[in-house]
């Protein structure tokens, strides 16, 4: 087991392919199972194994916490990535773990051939990669700012990936971000903000040494899609469309 304490008193542990975020009282906000808004005093990601095939996930995640011998609730992400390749970044307000795998990519073309939608979820039993961010800040963000929160780090994981990997994301990606309820306020969370900024530098660092910890010189790594085991290209076109100027008078389209 390791732990690491930043000076808001985060702790980062892992054990039995758990890892655990741990600080008194915060608010999450998870895009994962289960997800939304959960005011907990943890948040996890917990490491399953290959052809796990299991779809009673609370259940699931109830075991696995027991196992570990973490007691407390909330919010929980489920990735295919060994709890051991885990790694964190610390700037500023921002601490982020992150674990990264890019067995199942998905690909963006931006000249897609033309295709369909998948008709279908993804089974629960396909083998993931994934690519799992949590962050923290030990600020009290506004509403809009712990939600945009998401967004820039998504984006910081994508460019990331994109540089490191040649693919954006995986078919399973997700993110937890918390902030401190009770900390100094921060009504935005954008590029230009210390908040911001310091979450784009963490999840840059932390998915950074996840990728090296997992695949070494990259021997292992796909190169491309079809090197990959599994894995989807969006090749579906949208129509595109301009809205329509809405009447001043009566608030009709015209």
């Amino acid at each position: 087991m390791s732990a690491v304490s930043d000076r808001a008193h985060l702790e980062s542990h892992r054990r039995d392919g758990v890892l655990r975020l741990a600080r008194p009282e915060t608010e999450w906000l998870s895009t994962g199972w289960n997800g939304g808004r959960q005011r907990a005093d943890c948040a996890y990601n917990v490491s399953v194994p290959e052809g796990w095939a299991r779809t009673d996930l609370g259940a699931y995640a109830d075991e696995r916490l027991e196992r570990a011998g973490f007691e407390d609730p909330g919010p929980v992400l489920f990735t295919g990535v060994d709890a051991d390749h885990a790694r964190g970044a610390r700037c500023g307000p921002v601490t982020a773990c992150a674990t990264a795998g890019v067995s199942n990519p998905a690909v963006l073309p931006m000249e897609p051939a033309g295709g369909t939608l998948p008709d279908a979820e993804p089974s629960s039993d396909s083998p993931a990669g994934t690519v799992n961010v949590l962050v923290y800040a030990d600020r009290r963000l506004a509403d809009g700012a712990l939600a945009n929160l998401v967004a820039v780090a998504a984006e910081a994981k994508a460019a990331t990936l994109l540089a490191e990997t040649g693919f954006p994301g995986t078919t399973t990606d997700a993110v937890v971000v918390g902030h401190d309820p009770d900390g100094e306020p921060a009504a935005f969370s954008g590029s230009a903000t210390a908040v911001g900024a310091a979450t784009r530098a963490c999840v840059r660092e932390a998915v950074r040494a996840s990728l090296r910890a997992r695949y070494g010189d990259g021997d292992d790594r796909p190169e491309s899609l079809a090197d990959a085991a599994y894995g989807v290209s969006t090749d579906a076109r949208a129509r595109v469309f301009e809205p329509a100027i809405a009447d001043p008078d009566g608030g009709r389209e015209r």
